[in-house]
């Protein structure tokens, strides 16, 4: 007795079926659909409905960051304050006059308040900041950087493929470990070299120790050429006034962060940053420092393609608006989990536990993450949870992100904002009752 293979369902009735368990529309419903039906025939339904929930997942946007990390590059590194009301921008309008403006005008503004910068510019990236600045400044000509500073960040960005890619030539100045001021002289007197810039690029993502030497910015600014100095990270000033009443000192792991404004104190000619990171911004790279040198980086044709959106301009003014009103830790998610006591973490922890009757209290390590501040770390507290849980965290509607270790599954609460702290017991409570 022959037995007929189970014939797949229709496209159009598959897709209604996907429509009472997703909220997709209906175009990615039959896609998903007839992907099931061509790949598993004979099991398209279940197929189906499996593509259409990772669909769903991907799409998903806002996460809490319970791993920890403060800036976790995979979850978009600085979370970002809401403020748009769906309105148009005044981008590139001038309203004092009710015709084209600068998207730069406002922004430069505040950049040169907080940094002491004579004018400064915003691109895409911090990459994209670099390759403008080498193209637009040393096209065709050579660039002195340390052995030690040649380095490789995250998704393979290296600094000797980048100066190739800007047309300017790489000068490698003294050794891996060790580099003094007579290397970049030894480079800047060579008949064999033509020396447009200087640049100091700090390493973010490492730290090299033991029988070590570099040059300072201020040493550096004695030499007969713009000094850039790449900081990365994004420290404003080293100061931090906006800590002020909010944390007693600056946190040990700020003190070896390199900061824009006393890199121009320095004597750097220009500084370049991330948007995302120490600012606690969009992400975006600013060019900040001498005018001169600003206003060539701006005229290059290379600037229009590098240029951010007006989303990202509106985010960054709200930002550094923050900064000028000393309200920084209030305003800005990243400086308001730096400020948050280790005590206040404890009690949250302990509310979470109580309330969801799941999980224990436990002392956590924080990391800041995206690159900074390498080899430190902040004291947390958070909630131990038996097995591995992540599946299922990250499944629910607003999805947690957490980390695990020896089997067990962490949820850090310096990386949650305290408005999370409902969501996370509604989750647990609901996983503990499956």
């Amino acid at each position: 007795m022959s037995t007929d293979p189970v014939r797949p369902p229709s496209v159009d009735a598959l897709a209604r079926e996907l429509a009472s368990a997703f909220t997709l529309p209906h175009l990615i419903l039959v896609d998903c659909a007839r992907r099931a039906i061509q790949s598993a025939p004979q099991d398209a339904t279940r197929v189906a409905h499996q593509l259409a929930g990772e669909f769903q997942l991907q799409l998903q946007i806002e996460v809490v960051n319970a791993t920890g990390v403060l800036l976790h590059s995979n979850l978009g590194r600085a979370p970002l304050p809401k403020f748009s009301l769906g309105r148009a921008s005044s981008v590139e309008f001038n309203m004092a006059i009710g015709e084209r403006g600068s998207r730069h005008e406002a922004v430069s503004r505040l950049v040169s308040l907080l940094t002491g910068a004579e004018s400064a510019i915003v691109v895409n990236n911090n990459a994209a900041a670099l390759v403008l600045v080498l193209t637009a400044l040393a096209q065709g000509r050579d660039v002195a950087v340390s052995r030690g500073e040649s380095v490789e960040i995250g998704g393979g960005f290296r600094i000797p493929d980048v100066m190739e890619q800007s047309g300017a030539r790489l000068v490698d100045v003294g050794t891996t470990n060790r580099t003094r001021f007579r290397d970049y002289e030894k480079a800047l007197q060579s008949k064999r070299n033509d020396i447009a810039l200087v640049m100091k690029i700090h390493p973010s993502n490492f730290s090299i120790e033991g029988f070590t030497e570099s040059v300072s910015i201020k040493e550096l600014s004695a030499c007969e050429v713009p000094v850039v100095a790449d900081i990365g990270s994004g420290l404003l000033d080293n100061t931090c006034p906006w800590l002020h009443g909010h944390m007693s000192g600056i946190p040990q792991w700020l003190h070896s962060e390199p900061a824009a404004k006393q890199a121009l104190l320095d004597g750097a000619s220009l500084v370049t940053f991330s948007g995302d990171k120490l600012l606690g911004g969009p992400q975006c790279g600013v060019i900040a420092g001498s005018k001169e040198l600003v206003d060539i980086c701006a005229s290059h044709p290379l600037m229009r393609a590098l240029r951010p959106s007006g989303h990202t301009m509106m985010w960054l003014q709200t930002v550094l608006l923050s900064y000028c009103a000393r309200t920084a830790c209030d305003d800005i998610p990243f400086w308001n989990m730096v400020a948050q006591p280790i005590e206040s973490l404890r009690v949250r922890a302990e509310n979470i536990v109580t309330t969801a009757n799941v999980g224990q209290v436990i002392p956590l390590t924080s990391l800041v993450g995206a690159g900074s501040a390498p080899g430190t770390s902040l004291d947390s507290y958070g909630i131990q949870l038996k097995g591995d849980v992540r599946d299922q965290l990250r499944s629910l509607s607003t999805p947690i992100i957490a980390r695990t270790k020896d089997g067990n599954t962490f949820i850090d609460l310096r990386s949650v904002h305290p408005t999370d702290d409902a969501v996370i017991c509604s989750a647990l409570h609901n996983i503990s009752h499956r």
